[in-house]
């Protein structure tokens, strides 16, 4: 199955590096640069998986966007990767077992491709057997 991964990040750059990355690996992928564009895909496009950025527009906005999605039924399920440089922008340090973030994993850029592909490929796995 070609599963569809949806990027939410404003920059385009390292966006750009992901596709290739994500592509090679046999996924679909798609993009917007902000919550209101990635919210409206998200609905209609149902992807997969999202990666999804924190400091966009402001500084909390993909918090703000996590919330939402895992707000509404209908979307709820998809696993969310947070994807962020926030610990380098803030000093903000997460900690899984202490911070109730609703997303299902949090990692701080950079990261090693295959430790990004073997995220997608746990949170896939989990989504197909929960459907």
């Amino acid at each position: 199955m070609n599963h569809k991964i949806l990027i939410i990040d404003d920059d385009i750059d390292l966006v750009e590096v992901l596709r290739i990355v994500l592509e090679n690996h046999g996924y679909t992928v798609m993009d917007a640069q902000d919550s209101e564009r990635g919210l409206r895909m998200i609905k209609r496009e149902r992807p997969d998986l999202i990666i999804l950025d924190v400091i966009m527009q402001t500084e909390d906005e993909g918090f703000v966007l996590a919330k939402q999605i895992r707000s509404d039924p209908e979307i709820a399920g998809i696993p969310i990767i947070m994807f962020t440089a926030v610990c380098q922008q803030t000093g903000y340090v997460y900690n899984k077992n202490e911070d109730v973030l609703p997303v299902d994993e949090f990692v701080e850029k950079p990261v090693m491709p295959t430790t990004l592909i073997n995220l997608i490929e746990k949170y896939l796995a989990k989504k197909s057997i929960h459907e």
